[in-house]
């Protein structure tokens, strides 16, 4: 399944998230992918896409960040995915 996970940097500083990633790296435990990611113009928010099958690992991985960073996660389909859904819908 994919998430997209919206990062809201705590205190509006992106800084202490860089530092930590730098020293430790994404620290994805077995089983969650990260896929891609972007950040805001003002550095307040990141948006990262990333894969796993079972909530329990990318909940494992959120208490890593918790002290920096508020997340929202929100379970995505693709686009052609969508498109599926509503034409077997329409029909």
């Amino acid at each position: 399944m994919l998430f997209m996970i919206i990062e809201r940097f705590r205190d509006g500083s992106a800084t202490p998230v860089y530092e930590r990633v730098r020293a430790q790296g994404r620290m994805l435990p077995d089983g969650l992918h990260y896929i891609h990611s972007w950040v805001d113009a003002s550095f307040s928010r990141s948006f990262q896409l990333m894969e796993c099958d079972d909530l329990r690992v990318l909940l494992a991985w959120i208490s890593q960040w918790n002290d920096l960073v508020e997340f929202e996660v929100v379970p995505v389909v693709s686009s052609g995915q969508a498109s599926a859904v509503a034409n077997a819908l329409r029909d």
